[in-house]
């Protein structure tokens, strides 16, 4: 028995596509796939560390599977990104950690410079509250009443609200004497080319902030080189291009929408609205992957335009981009709360990767040596890092049940075949022979179609009449399901204002077949514009169950010549006639 399980485990190892390099369960790593990447180099891993969330804030690098150093954080770290500030050799890249209102920039794995956001302008309403509670001129409770104003509040003023009534006269005290600011946080930070797309160009810092934001820094200066605004807060952002060219910002909101900036507009150019809460953002190509909070996997042009949608067997927890440029390969890994990780290439899943715990962050890369490095950590702070063999090879075809692949895949047009080709070229040598022969054939056509028509004309075959001086038009109705039916005939004289008289009707039909009580009768003089119904009364003779055709003439006195014909197509007679 332990011989065949064995067995199996080895065979399962052959077949899968990863190496498992390193697995760390008490890593003591608890961030997300925003606060993880690798240096530009890809000789370190660097990791802001969320903690306790109330303590122990941390960046870490890692070197290969080991910590290499620690630096302490002040606040929750919410992104954090490796870019080139300058053109000077060497070429040292540096680590931005976004935290709080400031942006920390780290070289050589030192502090090298902070940056803070700009303050937001305080409102004249709270700034008078306070100032009158600096100069004892109302009672510190009163202080309350802001809550009701409606207004962005400052943190001073945030924080008094969620107070006791008996702290808040003790923290008045404390801060009343200090000048009142407005700082808003960063949610999220990307980063941007500023003119060359290579891999070591120097890049910008892109900011969004909770009061809806996205600031572009300067990379050396980290003076703000543009501005743009959004409808709500930020939360992922994914950036595309060079800022001196042209370039894409892709946010998810707060508010559930997908907002696209470009460089020429400073409010969103493109808004996807989404049925639940965006939880992952990634762009592959030109197109943008976004997972949400209802366990599904939505695919959108740049332009909003939904393109498919993937139901997960588990919520998303995170999600990142997989892109091997050796191989010319992309691809989505989303992180499931099943312990699963999922590869999705467009709406197929191509492979599936299982893990020991939840995955909460993920980093793809070339790390070290090695291109195709995959590194993961989990939920209880593990540190996982897998490598893809070089003999991997993704199918495109979906690996998740369902309906057949072949329902999704194209018609396989055959290929031009020795008959197509020598016809392809006959008609190119006889082009103008053919086009000679279609347009005779087309001529004789319209001659016999005029011909029969202006026969029908002199025959008076036809419901309408062709005559200028009696312009008529009949239409006939039966009722009944036999053996007796009731027939109407309508006829309308459309002159314009000329009256018609001395017509009559006569019925041309089957004696054996049928038998009719009146089978010619005179028509009243008939006024323009008025439909006349005549009703008559046939009888069905037969009860094999057939049935022929009744001709109806409209005649005038003193001509030969009918002048309107219509045939009645009869209906099989389904009554049975009474003795």
């Amino acid at each position: 028995m332990s011989s065949v399980s064995q067995e199996l485990k080895d065979t399962s190892v052959a077949s899968s596509k990863w190496l498992d390099a390193h697995y760390d369960p008490v890593a003591n790593l608890y961030t997300f796939s925003s606060c993880i990447g690798e240096s530009l180099l890809h000789e370190h891993l660097v990791v802001g560390d969320l903690g306790t969330g109330v303590c122990n804030m941390k960046l870490k690098v890692y070197r290969g599977t080991g910590l290499l150093s620690e630096s302490t954080l002040l606040d929750l770290p919410t992104g954090l990104v490796s870019f080139l500030m300058d053109l000077h050799e060497p070429r040292t890249p540096a680590i931005a950690v976004a935290s709080g209102p400031f942006i920390y920039v780290y070289k050589n794995l030192r502090p090298y410079f902070k940056f803070t956001l700009p303050s937001l302008e305080v409102n004249t309403l709270e700034q008078d509250f306070w100032s009158q509670a600096k100069e004892d001129m109302i009672d510190p409770v009163t202080l309350k009443e802001m809550d009701k104003a409606e207004i962005p509040l400052s943190v001073r003023s945030l924080r008094f609200l969620m107070l006791e009534p008996q702290e808040m006269e003790n923290f008045v005290l404390l801060h009343k004497e200090q000048p009142i600011r407005r700082q808003t946080v960063i949610t999220c930070v990307g980063m941007l080319k500023k003119n060359m797309a290579d891999e070591d160009a120097v890049s910008c810092l892109v900011i969004g902030t909770e009061n809806g934001d996205v600031y572009i820094l300067d990379p050396e200066a980290f003076t703000i080189l543009y501005k743009m605004s959004l409808p709500s807060s930020p939360t992922l952002m994914d950036v595309t291009g060079q800022f001196d060219v042209e370039f894409r910002i892709t946010v998810a909101c707060r508010n559930g929408n997908i907002y696209i900036l470009r460089r020429d507009s400073p409010k969103p150019k493109y808004c996807i609205e989404l049925s639940s809460h965006p939880v992952g953002l990634v762009r592959m190509g030109k197109n943008v992957v976004v997972g949400c909070t209802h366990e599904t996997l939505h695919g959108y042009t740049q332009k909003g335009k939904k393109l498919w949608t993937a139901y997960l067997p588990a919520p998303v927890t995170t999600m990142a981009l997989m892109d091997l440029p050796t191989r010319g390969f992309q691809a989505v890994l989303v992180g499931l709360a099943n312990c699963e990780v999922h590869m999705y290439r467009d709406k197929n899943l191509i492979s599936t990767i299982k893990t020991p715990d939840v995955v909460t962050s993920i980093c793809f890369g070339r790390y070290g040596r090695e291109d195709g490095t995959l590194i993961m950590t989990t939920k209880g702070g593990g540190l996982i890092v897998k490598i893809l063999k070089r003999t991997a090879v993704f199918d495109d075809r979906d690996s998740a049940p369902g309906p057949p692949i072949a329902q999704s895949i194209r018609l396989n047009v055959p290929k031009k075949t020795k008959l197509y080709v020598d016809q392809t070229l006959r008609e190119r040598e006889n082009a103008v022979a053919m086009h000679r022969a279609f347009q005779m054939d087309l001529s004789r056509l319209r001659l016999a179609a005029a011909r029969a028509y202006v026969k029908a004309l002199e025959s008076s075959l036809t419901p309408m009449s062709a005559s200028l001086t009696e312009p008529l038009k009949m239409n006939a109705v039966v009722q009944g399901l036999g053996p007796s039916f009731k027939l109407t005939l309508n006829i309308q004289n459309t002159a314009a204002c000329r009256p018609v008289m001395n017509l009559a009707i006569s019925f041309l039909y089957d004696e054996n077949l049928y038998s009719m009580r009146t089978a010619f009768f005179k028509i009243p003089l008939l006024v323009p514009g008025l439909n006349y119904p005549i009703d008559t009364f046939v009888e069905c003779l037969s009860d094999k169950g057939i049935s022929d055709i009744i001709k109806v003439f409209v005649l005038r006195e003193g001509k030969s010549a009918p002048l309107l014909t219509a045939h009645i197509n009869m209906p099989v007679s389904e009554g049975i006639a009474l003795n």
